[in-house]
């Protein structure tokens, strides 16, 4: 991570928007946050939710009984994952230029990345940092499935193949934003590490996320970028902490006292120079009821908890960015648009403008 960077709190948003128009939804983004842009995915369209987005490119990919899955039954299946890992390895090893690769995203399958690009091209003061975001590796590994419905998570040659799409993707995304000479960031979004220790995932361990997670997020520092986790619920926040990312994005609005009791592990990580993304703004019914003083206050009365760790409020503002608390392709577009004002609005209020 760039030691120099420090967001002051400013704002930065979560991948999702509930439009249908990706121009639309970028002159939102670059209205809200033009400090820290992203680009957005539209979950309107099938091929752009968090899970579809990112299932090009893996080996043995293809549609059974109408549902997408890795058919590992399939004749060329051998031939599909020995050619995936050549690509691989031209990559990882030989150098190779990830545009056009099976790793990078392609425009019909990502159309909000391309026209953030057209639009981060045509800004004439260029913006604090830039914003992109991958699936997590947990995530993506539990929701994709091979032909009989398991869990390519539980397959280890599947899994290894999935989280490496992920990391090289992640790495172009990096690639391709830095061609602007600003600070990169590139959030792991894990909403399934919400249920880790839960029945559910009782046969994941801690070492399986430490070493997914630490894959990707290893894959964008060697681009220069800086790794943030997005885990929208409760989560074993010490385990979180102890990956390798600069980043951690939680849900202030709702969790901030699971979050805090885990103080060893948010003092070190603010010790160590990295940054708590507050999810303060609700992106729930309750955004209706909620106002710029109120959220304020909310943070303020958190970040006094946080104070009493040992650090003063300018230190924690210094590593603090303001986000929703998550994403918001799942409201309605009036409450999106309220989601966006006030996360806009309260990084002012704290910033003192």
């Amino acid at each position: 991570m760039e030691e120099t960077f420090r967001p002051g709190g400013l704002p930065v948003l979560i991948g999702s928007l509930p439009l249908d128009d990706h121009e639309e939804a970028a002159r939102l983004v670059f209205s809200h946050t033009p400090d820290i842009p992203l680009w957005v995915q539209l979950p309107t369209y099938p091929e752009e939710g968090m899970i579809a987005q990112f299932m090009p490119g893996l080996p043995g990919l293809s549609t059974v009984g109408g549902r997408r899955c890795i058919d590992t039954s399939a004749e060329d299946f051998s031939a599909s994952l020995a050619e995936f890992y050549e690509d691989y390895l031209a990559v990882a090893e030989g150098g190779a230029d990830l545009d056009g690769t099976r790793f990078a995203f392609a425009p019909d399958t990502a159309r909000g990345f391309y026209v953030f690009l057209s639009h981060v091209a045509a800004l004439g003061t260029p913006p604090a940092a830039l914003k992109g975001q991958v699936t997590g590796p947990v995530t993506f590994t539990t929701a994709v499935k091979d032909q009989a419905g398991r869990a390519v998570f539980y397959d280890e040659q599947l899994r290894d193949a999935a989280v490496k799409l992920l990391a090289l993707n992640a790495r172009w995304q990096v690639r391709r934003m830095a061609r602007f000479g600003r600070p990169v960031i590139l959030f792991i979004d894990e909403p399934a590490l919400a249920g880790f220790g839960s029945s559910e995932f009782i046969s994941i361990s801690k070492a399986d996320v430490t070493g997914a997670v630490g894959e990707v997020a290893d894959a964008v520092h060697a681009e220069g970028g800086m790794a943030g986790i997005h885990i929208c619920a409760n989560t074993e926040w010490d385990l979180i902490m102890d990956t390798a990312v600069d980043i951690v994005n939680f849900d202030a609005y709702s969790y901030f006292d699971r979050f805090i009791l885990y103080e060893k592990a948010v003092r070190r990580f603010i010790e160590e120079g990295r940054i708590i993304a507050w999810g303060i703004v609700p992106t729930s019914d309750a955004v209706a009821s909620e106002t710029v003083d109120s959220l304020v206050s909310r943070w303020e009365a958190q970040a006094r908890q946080v104070q009493a760790l040992g650090f003063d409020r300018s230190r924690i503002l210094a590593q603090t960015l303001i986000t929703p608390s998550c994403g918001t392709g799942s409201l309605s577009r009036d409450h999106a648009v309220r989601v966006l004002e006030l996360t806009r609005a309260v990084s002012r209020r704290l910033r003192g403008e």
